[in-house]
């Protein structure tokens, strides 16, 4: 098993694992090339188990903008929990918001960060990219990544209609912006945030 392997199926950093080589709570083997490499039998004797025996411990998590999507909510639970099923991951929570993927204190996320700082977790299974966050997937993923945690995100594009939602986060941000720029009661703000829209508009109408 290559070292990364194991760290991923223990839950621990490359970082710890070389602690545990140097204290000998961990053994490994050379390959003729010079590459480390971790025998099944530390992982057995370890953890009383092989690698491929255990199950892969899954939340699966979902999210819509609005109350009236609580439909397309349904059909994401619905589909994931299908292909979970075809993966053969033991699924230990089912977490949704109806909230933005700018907000940050969403109920379902911080339980969901709870599994993972806790590693109760081996994989976070969504949608798209943008259910998670907007923005900043990348430090998400490395941030799991650290408590052996892999995000799967199950489908590679955004259907169409989600320009609406990704155009109401940009309002939100750009108006947050202008609020803090020129003042929340601002003409300089108004005019900032309704120009913006207009731009907007117009990139709908052509794009």
């Amino acid at each position: 098993m290559k070292p990364r392997e194991f760290c991923e199926f223990v839950g621990i950093s490359y970082r710890t694992f070389k602690r545990w080589v140097s204290e000998g709570k961990v053994h490994v083997v050379r390959t003729p090339t010079g590459r480390i490499r971790v025998p099944y039998s530390e992982v057995e004797r370890i953890f009383g188990e092989k690698p491929e025996t255990r199950e892969t411990r899954a939340v699966i998590y979902a999210r819509v903008s609005s109350s009236d999507q609580k439909a397309d909510l349904e059909r994401q639970i619905q589909y994931l929990t299908q292909y979970c099923s075809a993966k053969g991951y033991k699924v230990i929570d089912v977490l949704s918001d109806v909230a933005s993927g700018l907000k940050t204190n969403r109920k379902g996320l911080l339980k969901l960060f709870n599994y993972v700082v806790n590693r109760q977790v081996d994989a976070v299974v969504v949608t798209y990219k943008d259910r998670l966050t907007r923005f900043g997937l990348e430090y998400l993923e490395y941030f799991f990544k650290q408590y052996g945690v892999r995000i799967e995100v199950v489908y590679g594009e955004e259907p169409k209609d989600a320009y609406q939602e990704l155009v109401e986060d940009l309002l939100a941000i750009v108006t947050s912006f202008a609020g803090k720029l020129y003042g929340m009661r601002s003409h300089k703000k108004k005019r900032l945030v309704e120009d913006f829209k207009k731009l907007l508009e117009e990139i709908g109408k052509n794009g």
